[in-house]
């Protein structure tokens, strides 16, 4: 529907450069992305797309599957947890690293290379669990020596000479660390300095679900199954101040998310983003229930300006579905998850939808300003889990997922809406 797009692709990526993606915050884009997907995008034929990141004009995509195909679907590639293609045309790149287990995360590094982080041990069968540094060739660059020591990685962002890392380890090259460390970007070396001091009495394991950097590179927010921050009492979410030397707990909170959802989570959050203004952030939750005061199964805002308790500005209510992934341009705020409904405080899976809500099959869009939904509603059939991961990019908004439909289209498991 859209081929002639790639040439505008590629005109937009020449514009960029050939320099890494920002990791901290989405891009801003100044208007909705469109809804008829382009043609050109590739195909992953089985499992799930959990992580993209930019770098130049090829998007490495990262997940657990095994086969990838172009977007004829005349081509098949064998391809595990990771592979490329080229933004502006959709070509499958010969980038094909060895790694076993998932990849959850990923984030562009300078020189051309990018960092992957999930749940692998060996890495071109070297061993190296969790973290790992590579060039666009696929070659594991040797002198990031970064490892954990158990579980995985789940969210990564780079950040001047720094990497950081969330997850569900509790050490990095020995150094004992629970769910959120910084590194040297070059050598993998744990900053002794940085440690947020995170803890879950009570749980099974505390875990960074997500987190992201403002775009000044001043605050991290965390979001997962955590309790505490040192001695203090941070439910589901902490922000920390990261301009000096230390992570260093802010005095900005909420108790939003002190309300249990369903007893077997540990964390009903699932991703968090800043805007590209720093301004706020929105949360996206999951929660296996409806209610029209917890925060279950909703997107919330929050302001990042002043200190002490913050309630949310909005809240953004699907009535019962789960939301997994979000995406801030500024001008809109994306949601995917499984949801059938938004603007659905009043509605229950088994009720049905409420007064007021309108349909948005496993994908939406929401005005930044009030939360209520937009117009935009190109649907996913099947919805599957749902949407795992936005990447906002200079010219759409690419989406990875679990299933084979995007805009009424047959997209397997990744695909773009292009910006008019």
């Amino acid at each position: 529907m859209r081929r002639l797009l790639a040439a505008a692709a590629a005109i937009v990526v020449a514009a960029v450069g050939c320099g890494a993606q920002p990791a901290a915050a989405d891009l801003a884009q100044p208007r909705v992305v469109l809804s008829d997907p382009v043609d050109y995008t590739p195909h992953v034929l089985d499992g799930t797309v959990w992580s993209m990141a930019l770098v130049g004009d090829v998007v490495v995509v990262g997940g657990t599957f095994t086969k990838v195909a172009d977007s004829s679907r005349r081509h098949t590639y064998a391809r595990t947890n990771l592979f490329a293609f080229r933004l502006s045309d959709g070509e499958i790149q010969s980038f094909a690293p060895k790694v076993d287990g998932g990849v959850y995360a990923l984030v562009a590094g300078t020189s051309n290379t990018v960092y992957a982080g999930g749940a692998f041990k060996t890495v071109n069968g070297v061993a190296q669990r969790g973290l790992t540094r590579l060039t666009m060739g696929g070659t594991r660059v040797s002198s990031f020596t970064a490892k954990i020591n158990w579980g995985d990685v789940r969210s990564l962002a780079g950040r001047g000479s720094f990497l950081y890392a969330g997850g569900t380890f509790t050490a990095v090259n020995g150094v004992p660390r629970a769910a959120l460390a910084r590194m040297n970007a070059v050598s993998g070396a744990v900053d002794t300095g940085f440690d947020a001091r995170l803890s879950a009495p009570g749980l099974a394991r505390t875990r960074v679900e997500h987190f992201d950097i403002s775009p000044d590179g001043r605050k991290l927010v965390a979001i997962g199954a955590l309790l505490r921050s040192g001695t203090a009492v941070r439910v589901q979410l902490a922000m920390f101040d990261i301009a000096g030397r230390g992570a260093v707990l802010s005095n900005w909170y909420t108790d939003a998310y002190r309300p249990v959802c369903l007893d077997t989570f540990d964390t009903y959050l699932r991703q968090v983003k800043f805007s590209p203004d720093g301004t706020y952030f929105v949360v996206a939750a999951t929660g296996r229930m409806s209610s029209p005061v917890k925060l279950c199964d909703s997107a919330a805002r929050f302001e990042v300006r002043g200190l002490g308790r913050h309630n949310p500005t909005w809240v953004q209510r699907t009535g019962g579905d789960s939301l997994y992934a979000v995406a801030v341009t500024g001008t809109v705020v994306y949601l995917g998850g499984h949801q059938r409904f938004l603007d659905n405080p009043y509605g229950s899976d088994a009720k049905g939808p409420g007064p007021g809500a309108v349909e948005r099959i496993g994908i939406g869009a929401v005005s930044p300003t009030t939360g209520k939904a937009y117009s935009w509603n190109p649907t996913r059939k099947p919805r599957g889990v749902g949407v795992r991961v936005f990447l906002v990019v200079r010219n759409g908004l690419l989406v990875g997922s679990d299933t084979e439909n995007l805009g009424h289209e047959f997209h397997g498991r990744i695909g773009m809406f292009p910006l008019p």
